[in-house]
């Protein structure tokens, strides 16, 4: 009963709908015309009309189509007496691919803005823009204005004010953007043969001019210049003392200005053709659209020439340099420093650790410990046999530290930043600001020790608060990139390791097992898969917090070592011996390349003879 009448109700629904919609008598209606599209061609009103031209690059050859383009409009308004001419809006040298540096079309499009122009005329769609988003998105910004702006591109015959114009328009937009793209590729693979042939681009360069066959030859006068700029470098001075002596001399840039900047400075010594060699491709641009270069990370094909041309400064000044402005982006300052490893005592085969230098990179830490590697210890439980009167421990563990409130514990923070101790460990070695770190890159072991404040390479680990000493940050930018690559480490992530401590007479020392960490993982990567280095399975996580902590896999079906692999591991096996400890030897240098880089106090020698001169020749040319 319920579904007919629901029925009946629809049927009366749709009857009264056919009824309403056959509509009245025609004869009872007036209608009111709509005003027909204005045809800008043939309006008799005054149209404030704005050309817009551009041409691709600022060659002199360019210059007679930019010409013809403005005199072809020129006759073109005065035909039209009703057209009165707001100004040629012209881009030379500009690709139409962005609106970056465009400055005239812009500016065209802010009068527009202002009720300037009514109509804009130009040659072609690629003129306007070879970009499609550019292009169809002013042509409706252009119409939704009150009152609209119309454009008309003679060559496509396309009017903006025609409703049926935007699909054409569309069409075409897309065929000069994808020209703009095919332009791209042909020149990027043009490019690419050129360095493949070894036949390298060359710009400008402060120091060399070019020669009849396009090759780079020394220009003396600049070449002093440059080799002011290495030499004050390398013996201590900055890039801006650089700029400003520079400046005071009146040396003339390449350019010809007398002013110089701390960039262009820097811009100089990172360049390599200054000690011979040319390195192809340093930058590359991701979209053919925006123009937007970015640094090549192995992106595109690079092609280095080693000796391409004669050079000004030497190859290791050159590198003592790059090194030293790597290390300057970390606060560093001063000489190159060296890599010491301990070569006696029982921190034989650890190397020292600056952690304000970022020159030194993980193979050559490697490289030093390996060098003075001590025996291999013996830590194999399977060969320890129980004496007589003795407990078998073989087949018990040690339970690790870590899951026994390692907070008690001396234990080290690491992060991508900073190291930090905990008060635990300043107890360790009491009385102590300064410290030491030593890495031994074989037993994967961290060694801290105190030093004096002045030594070369320590740290302040604490500092003095309410009468007492208390954990410090230590700021270790330019070092933990290059600590976390030789644990194997995730740059996301922080780590704990807990440490033990050993003393002997008046001698302290902590050492901390890099290989058993806890790793702390934000919690923005809780729901990500855990990066491990190379097979090591994932971390086994523990109880969360602020972030996630976990442990190695392996930790999940043990308790900790094997007591006799934890009563012999190797890390600590040198500070149970009997015999001297040694802790406070200095080591030697391992000289991870032989450089034969200008001294300091040489390369100020060099500058002030170079200064002397270069007024000199200032004071003489004022004479002339």
């Amino acid at each position: 009963m319920i579904e007919s009448e629901h029925a009946k109700t629809v049927q009366e629904q749709k009857a009264k709908i056919r009824e309403r919609y056959k509509g009245i008598d025609t004869s009872e209606l007036e209608c009111v015309p709509a005003k027909e599209a204005e045809d800008v061609f043939k309006s008799k009103r005054e149209l404030h009309v704005a050309v817009y031209a551009r041409v691709s690059t600022d060659d002199p050859r360019q210059t007679s189509s930019y010409e013809l383009q403005k005199n072809h409009y020129l006759d073109v308004i005065s035909r039209n007496p009703n057209w009165k001419l707001v100004e040629i809006y012209a881009d030379e040298g500009i690709s139409g691919t962005s609106l970056m540096h465009r400055d005239a079309f812009k500016r065209m499009i802010e009068d527009c803005e202002k009720g300037k122009i009514d109509l804009i005329i130009t040659k072609s769609v690629s003129r306007f823009a070879r970009n499609i988003i550019d292009c169809i998105g002013y042509a409706r910004e252009l119409q939704a204005m009150t009152p609209p702006v119309g454009i008309f591109f003679e060559a496509e015959n396309i009017h903006t004010f025609n409703p049926n114009s935007e699909m054409t328009l569309s069409f075409m937009a897309a065929m000069a953007q994808e020209e703009s793209h095919n332009k791209s590729e042909i020149m990027n693979a043009s490019i690419e043969m050129r360095f493949r042939r070894g036949i390298f681009l060359t710009p400008p360069l402060l120091g060399y001019d070019l020669n009849e066959k396009g090759e780079l030859v020394i220009n003396a006068d600049e070449a002093k210049t440059v080799r002011l700029i290495f030499y004050m470098y390398l013996s201590g001075s900055t890039c801006q003392d650089i700029a400003d002596t520079l400046t005071e001399l009146k040396r003339p840039t390449k350019k010809g200005n007398i002013t110089w900047s701390a960039g262009s400075i820097l811009r100089i010594l990172q360049n390599e053709r200054h000690c011979g060699d040319v390195l192809s491709r340093k930058t590359w641009t991701p979209n053919y659209l925006n123009h937007k270069s970015k640094k090549n990370k192995q992106n595109r094909n690079q092609y280095r020439k080693y000796g391409h041309h004669e050079a000004i400064i030497s190859k290791d000044d050159f590198i003592a340099v790059q090194r030293l402005i790597r290390n300057a982006r970390y606060g560093g300052k001063g000489i190159l420093p060296e890599l010491k490893v301990i070569t006696d005592g029982a921190l034989r085969g650890y190397t020292s650790i600056n952690t304000r230098w970022a020159g030194f990179k993980a193979y050559d830490y490697i490289s030093a410990c390996q060098s003075l590697q001590p025996p291999a210890l013996q830590n194999d439980s399977s060969e320890v046999n129980a004496q007589a009167g003795e407990f078998d421990l073989r087949g018990f563990e040690v339970t690790r530290s870590q899951f026994m409130n390692p907070k008690e514990k001396p234990y080290i923070l690491i992060t991508p930043k900073m190291l930090k101790f905990n008060m635990n460990s300043l107890s360790r070695i009491p009385n102590t600001q300064y410290v030491e770190l030593l890495i031994n890159t074989v037993s994967q072991t961290l060694a801290v020790r105190s030093r004096p404040a002045d030594s070369a390479n320590s740290v302040p680990w604490a500092q003095m608060k309410n009468g007492r000493l208390v954990p410090r940050e230590i700021a270790s930018a330019a070092f933990i990139p290059t600590f976390y690559e030789l644990c194997g480490w995730n740059l996301h992530y922080k780590y704990r390791c807990i440490g033990v401590s050993r003393h002997k007479d008046n001698e302290n020392v902590l050492l901390f097992n890099l290989s058993e960490t806890e790793i702390f993982i934000p919690k923005s990567d809780s729901g990500q898969d855990i990066d491990t280095p190379g097979n090591s399975p994932a971390p086994y996580f523990g109880a969360t917090k602020s972030d996630i902590m976990g442990y190695p896999a392996p930790w999940c079906h043990t308790f900790g070592n094997g007591y006799y692999y934890q009563a012999q591991a190797e890390e600590l096996a040198a500070f149970t011996r009997t015999g001297e400890w040694i802790i406070q030897s200095e080591g030697i240098t391992f000289h991870t390349e032989h450089l034969n880089a200008t001294p300091p106090d040489e390369a100020l020698q060099h500058s002030a003879e170079l200064i002397n001169s270069m007024r000199v020749e200032d004071k003489n040319e004022l004479t002339i």
